[in-house]
């Protein structure tokens, strides 16, 4: 066949996608060009890259809301990839967008959290600027870094600017839904609102299984609008991104300039997160923020005195030592204590810093 399979599918993607999504024939490429896929698009070249890479394995012992969880039940870093993932692409396809892309960012999207979730974040920016006060650590900026400079020994991915792009600026922090920068292609918006929707949902059913709240303690006008059910609550949301994310042209629907949700059920979205970062993220009994600041301030410390203890492609030869800016060498620090699992972290620093028989404490 003159005409390989990659070719029909893009022009099956010009075919049926909607005039506002990407194209992957359209893509602005990668820094290093490559030599085209017979089989697979761009994007999906792009998913299939991120999947096989070292960062998203670790992601499985990695916080998402409960650090070091004993039961197995838990969401963990990766299978919230895995549900942002999902619930991004049954919008991109109700609106008609490109489900390789939007897969390929999300699977991308939280490579480069630190261990023991956000307080890990906090804790290792703190420890970062103690060392370099130009510094900061962001965990968006961490995936972008991974994908392409980490990744493949120092080589990165060469991922296709578009996914970059997405992964960059999937994040809202606390911000409401609506403000901050949006990435630059619609199927990047729609990660960046599905990650709410996805961390939202599951950190509440986290939390009722943990026992730190009912059914009943969650703000009851949002139930009313979203749903009294995990899965209804869920379903509203994704609605009400296909309905107010389209519009009606010449008797077709097509999608909008914007990813949105209707102002009613984003309002009740915003008020059920503001409530969970009260009532649930800053509890006591999830909020671990002191002990996670110690270890991972005291693991930063101990490499930047002793870099040529760190392992694999971080370890540091006497002689690199002597040539790297403090700048420099912890940045690769940096590097190396965010790529931690919880798990890694924890058992480093029983190595390092407790008496040998408590180590399996």
């Amino acid at each position: 066949m003159s005409e390989t399979i990659r070719t029909m599918l893009e022009a099956r993607e010009e075919q049926f996608l909607d005039p506002r999504a990407a194209k992957s024939a359209n893509s602005k490429g990668r820094e290093k060009p490559l030599p085209k896929d017979p089989l697979r698009t761009e994007w999906q070249r792009d998913r299939d890259r991120i999947l096989h890479t070292k960062a998203f394995r670790r992601l499985k012992h990695k916080t998402q809301v409960f650090v070091s969880p004993g039961h197995d039940h838990y969401r963990t870093r990766l299978t919230h990839t895995l549900e942002v993932t999902q619930i991004a692409r049954t919008v991109a396809r109700a609106l008609r967008l490109n489900e390789d892309l939007t897969e390929a960012i999300g699977y991308g999207h939280d490579l480069g959290h630190a261990p023991f979730g956000h307080a890990g974040e906090y804790a290792l920016d703190e420890a970062y600027r103690e060392f370099d006060p130009d510094a900061w650590f962001r965990h968006y900026e961490q995936s972008l870094r991974i994908v392409d400079v980490l990744e493949r020994n120092g080589e990165g991915l060469n991922l296709t600017w578009e996914v970059r792009d997405g992964i960059l600026h999937h994040s809202k922090g606390k911000k409401n839904l609506g403000e901050g920068d949006l990435p630059a292609t619609l199927e990047g918006q729609v990660i960046r609102i599905c990650d709410r929707v996805a961390y939202v949902n599951h950190d509440i059913d986290d939390a009722i299984r943990a026992g730190l709240i009912t059914a009943n303690d969650l703000p009851q006008k949002c139930l009313q609008i979203l749903g009294s059910t995990h899965s209804g609550r869920i379903t509203t949301m994704v609605k009400s991104i296909v309905n107010s994310s389209s519009i009606e042209r010449n008797g077709q629907r097509e999608v909008a300039e914007i990813i949105v949700m209707s102002d009613e059920v984003r309002e009740a979205t915003d008020v059920l997160k503001n409530w969970m970062f009260s009532h649930v993220y800053l509890h006591p009994k999830v909020d671990e923020s002191t002990k996670v600041r110690l270890v991972v301030k005291s693991l930063f410390a101990f490499f930047m005195e002793n870099p040529q203890q760190m392992r694999g492609e971080y370890a540091v030869s006497e002689e690199q030592q002597k040539v790297l800016s403090s700048q420099e060498l912890a940045r690769r620090v940096c590097d190396f204590v965010s790529g931690m699992t919880d798990r890694f972290a924890s058992q480093m620093y029983a190595e390092l810093f407790l008496p040998s028989t408590w180590h399996g404490v």
